[in-house]
């Protein structure tokens, strides 16, 4: 079985900047490509970045150039780092390894002066 654990969300003002961090357990976690995903009160979720088991990556085009996604596999981890951040982009963030469909909790994210 496999678990997703997501952490570092929080309040931050616009502008600011947080790091997210899923933590994996299991076997082979190189070997998969991973997803960030959101979704704000009364919307729908949406996929903000992928990370491909060779590194590759994908954004939104809402975040491209200001969120970063990377991956540690020593560290079975996968990261998202937000910066400039905009109020709209206030969401529960989680994780997700498409092989088998695992997900994480997710964590609160909300940018608010």
């Amino acid at each position: 079985q496999v678990q997703l654990v997501e952490s570092g969300g929080g309040l931050v003002q616009p502008g600011g900047s947080l790091r997210l961090s899923c933590a994996a357990s299991g076997l082979f976690f190189s070997r998969y490509d991973m997803v960030w995903h959101r979704q704000a009160p009364g919307k729908q979720r949406e996929l903000v970045a992928s990370i491909s088991s060779g590194g590759s990556t994908n954004y939104a085009d809402v975040v491209k150039g200001r969120f970063t996604i990377s991956r540690d596999n020593a560290k079975k981890t996968v990261y998202l780092q937000m910066s400039s951040l905009k109020s709209e982009d206030t969401a529960v963030y989680y994780c997700h390894r498409p092989a088998r469909d695992y997900w994480g909790q997710g964590t609160q994210v909300t940018v608010s002066a």
